[in-house]
């Protein structure tokens, strides 16, 4: 079992910038160098969308399009940390904002428990 710790949301003005991160930790037998990640995030009454991915590895990154140029997802595989730095906040970023570790070896899946964003005035 993997754990997945978000830290890093709060209110921020729009046009402003917050990081994210993602501390992930598991009992025993745990390379998280194994583990492509994604940021996904959930805003009331929508469903949950993935805004940003990073291969395993961490040398391939994909995007949202509502997010491109504004926010860079990156991976410390020596930390077994993810981040996401999100810039040029807008009102519509707001959401609660998940970490999802995928195995690239095989059919699992770990969800974190989420963190707030609100980007208002």
């Amino acid at each position: 079992q993997v754990q997945l710790v978000e830290s890093g949301g709060g209110l921020v003005q729009p046009g402003g910038s917050l990081r994210l991160s993602c501390a992930a930790s598991a009992a025993s037998g745990f390379t998280f160098r194994n583990y492509a990640m994604s940021w996904y995030r959930q805003a009331p009454g929508k469903e949950r969308e993935l805004v940003a991915s990073i291969t395993a590895a961490g040398g391939g990154t994909n995007y949202a399009d509502s997010v491109k140029g504004r926010f860079t997802i990156s991976k410390d595989n020596a930390k077994n940390t993810v981040y996401l730095q999100m810039n040029s906040l807008k009102p519509e970023d707001t959401a609660v904002y998940y970490c999802n570790a995928n195995y690239r070896l095989g059919p699992l899946s770990y969800w974190g428990q989420g963190t707030q964003v609100t980007v208002s005035s």
